[in-house]
Formats: structure tokens, sequence, C-alpha cells
């Protein structure tokens, strides 16, 4: 019911207002069954968020003609608030706890503290087991690497793609680590049965067809922010997947394209407390292509778990300098390794595990 009031809402936004009810502790169950057969009445979906100590009812509909005074004089009522932000689902309005998504065997987000490492792009299976066995020594929880890769140049390495995709389950057949991947294409879809996190990378944050899809598959998705986007147009893509049933989302920062030319791109580290502030989802921070320098990876790295990230993404390649993809941001294992020690302390110091 609230995936389609929130499809309704996309299509129909002006006949559409949002609310939520904020309860006090301890309201009995007969109290909120009753203000929820109240709102269905009135043609109102009713979203609830019961949390540790709040609980939150969230209203999507014609929610215009409702006293708002009158719903607070209710004994059991906290308080009363219109949502005027275009994003529902992913506001933390709407679901004040912070979200935790099962990925594989992994649980992501609500202070656990992630590293997902691997190459840009597959090239062989010694390449990928090599690299994700030295990873998985050095702690890391994910295993990402490319079977699909949108490059800028028609010309240059596209991936391996279905033998790709065959050689990351080898992968994780062999380290036990849960593997991280890109979708381009929904057709692909059949392709990623073994693939534990499914990436929207940054070109395709706006592909909305691709993310209504994704809103009906049953796997999380790791919804990478675009080059050009505000905070904002990113939360609304997440939106899109959620609408479709699908509340598996993780977000990644990933750098933007700014006037600057020391850098790939501009890593905005803001985003990162923004989101914790507007959304209840996790917040993954890649400074590989953030940046396009190795050396930078460190200081940045240990700058995104000050700021309150949920994990890192962390591209390692065994052989960087003849890597066919994306060599001058990899680090090699041995300096992964470096990185995985040096920022332990921090995560520690943050209170996460």
């Amino acid at each position: 019911m609230v995936a389609f009031f929130l499809s309704y809402c996309t299509l129909y936004e002006g006949k559409v207002s949002y609310m939520i009810i904020i309860l006090k502790q301890n309201t009995d169950q007969a109290s909120i069954e009753k203000l929820r057969l109240f709102m269905e009445e009135k043609g109102i979906s009713i979203h609830l968020s019961q949390g540790v100590q709040t609980t939150i009812m969230g209203l999507i509909g014609d929610t215009t003609a409702l006293d708002v005074n009158n719903l607070r004089a209710l004994p059991f009522i906290e308080d009363v608030k219109r949502i005027s932000e275009p994003y529902k689902s992913t506001n933390r309005k709407f679901h004040p706890a912070d979200s935790l998504i099962p990925v594989g065997n992994q649980l992501v987000g609500a202070g656990n503290f992630h590293f997902m490492a691997g190459p840009c792009s597959i090239e062989s299976e010694d390449q990928l087991t090599t690299i994700a066995k030295e990873i998985k020594k050095s702690g890391a929880t994910f295993l990402r690497g490319g079977a699909f890769k949108p490059r800028s140049s028609p010309y240059a390495f596209q991936g391996l793609h279905g033998e790709g995709m065959r050689l990351l389950s080898i992968a994780k057949k062999e380290t036990g680590l849960p593997i991280v991947t890109e979708i381009m294409n929904i057709n692909h879809l059949d392709l990623f049965d073994d693939v534990d996190l499914i990436q929207v990378g940054a070109r395709n944050m706006q592909n909305f067809e691709l993310l209504k899809a994704l809103g009906e598959c049953n796997k999380p998705i790791l919804l990478k922010r675009g080059l050009a986007n505000t905070i904002e147009e990113w939360l609304m893509s997440a939106e899109y997947i959620m609408a479709g049933g699908n509340s598996n989302v993780i977000l990644c920062e990933r750098g933007i394209r700014t006037f600057e030319t020391m850098t790939r791109n501009t890593l905005d580290l803001a985003a990162v407390p923004i989101i914790k502030r507007l959304s209840h989802l996790p917040i993954i921070v890649d400074p590989s292509h953030a940046t396009g320098i190795t050396w930078l990876i460190e200081p940045l790295a240990k700058a995104s778990i000050a700021a309150g990230a949920d994990g890192l993404m962390i591209e390692v390649h065994n052989n960087p300098a003849e890597a066919l993809c994306d060599g001058a941001q990899s680090l090699t294992p041995a300096e992964f390794d470096h990185v995985m020690q040096t920022c332990k302390p921090y995560i520690k110091l943050e209170g996460r595990v």
C-alpha cells in the first residue's frame, strides 16, 4: 500500500500530502490500531515505524483535511508535523532510527563499519582471487569488482560481462566475502543471482527505469551519487527504489564534478553528516573515485570515518601499473593493508565496530 501511494505521489504530487504523528512512549497497541483504522477509512496510507523510544506514524495521502490541533489533543499523541520535503521513504522523519541493511552475512549501518575493496575491473580469475584473499587477510568485509564497466570512451575496456560475474562467484566461494558489483542494464539481472549487493553507478543514478526495476527485486542496492547531482536529487533516486518496495538501500558518496582539476572529482564530505541528518539510510564513501590519486585515499578515509560514514569503498589491484581500468587510483594489497591498520583506531574512537 505504501509503495502504491508513493508511486501515486510521483504522478500526482499536487493531490497528495504528508504528515507524521509522533506517539508517546508506551502507547498501547489498541490506540495505535484505532488511529490506523480511522486514517485508512479516510483513504490515508499508514507507514508505522516503531523504535525503542519513539513510535512514528507516517501518513501518505490527502491529509489536508486533518485538523492538526485535534490530533495533538489525543492523550497518546506527542506531536504532529506536516512534511514538505519531496522524499518520504528515505526521510528520517518517517524513520527516526538508523536503518540496518542485511547484506549477505553482514549488516550495514547503525554502527557497523565496513571496508569494501577490490579491483575496478575484473581481468582474470587469478587477479580477482589473489586480490580477494589479500584484502580478506587485511580485514575487508566485502569484495567489489566490476564485470560491466561504463567508460567515457567506447574504445576503453568495458569489462568481462558474464565471465566476470562467474569469476566473482568463484572468488566469493573461495573467500566467503559478500560481493558488490555494478548493474548497467536491467536485462542483466539474471546474472546477479549470486551477487550480495547490486551497485548503481554514478552515471545511472537517474536512470529511473532501472531504479524502478531494482525496487521490485529482493537484493540490497548500493546507490552512488551522480557526478553533478544534488543531495536532494540523490535521495529522490533512492526514493524510486524504495517506492517499488525495496527498502534495503545504501548510499555511496563518490565525489562530484567541480571546477577543481587537482583531483579527479571533489569529495563532498559534508554530504555524510547531511545525509545522516536528513535520512536513515547508511552511507559509505568511495575516496578512490573521488580523488583518482592513491596518496589521498588514506587521509580522506580517516576523514570519512570522522564525518560519520558507515563504510569505505577502496579500489585495490595487485599490479596497478598494468591495470586495465583506473590503475592510478588503485592501491596495492600492501598499501590497502596499511590504510586498514591506520583507520582502525579511528573506527574504535568513533565507537563503531
